[in-house]
């Protein structure tokens, strides 16, 4: 991912509840969600969601499929892989394993000025 991609991500997530909708759609598994769902559970009107799901699926970070006569969205997460990525890309002060450790989601935590416990 570059830059330009990464703002263009990082952008629509700067919203109370967009970010709740990927939150939630993260949550859905790739299964996902349908719009009316996604609205009650965000206790907003369906053209409200409606208007917070382009701009998602603009973005790249949802992505939908209609099944039916219903249309779902999930979560896109080789986008969202993408945009953790970018952000650790150049992190810990050159350290490998804290990168690493980051990579498969864990914690990581300074035992001693000048070590690093992944």
């Amino acid at each position: 991912m570059d830059e330009r991609q990464a703002l263009l991500s990082f952008s629509p997530l700067s919203q109370e509840t967009r970010l709740s909708i990927v939150r939630a759609l993260i949550i859905a598994g790739p299964e996902g969600l349908p719009a009316d769902v996604i609205a009650e559970r965000m206790g907003v009107s369906a053209t409200n969601v409606s208007f917070h799901l382009k701009e998602l699926e603009r973005s790249g970070l949802i992505s939908q499929r209609r099944l039916s006569r219903s249309i779902l969205y999930s979560a896109n997460y080789d986008t969202l892989a993408g945009l953790v990525t970018f952000l650790m890309e150049d992190c810990c002060a050159g350290h490998p394993a804290i990168r690493e450790n980051a990579k498969r989601g864990g914690v990581c935590h300074p035992a001693e000025e000048g070590k690093i416990v992944a």
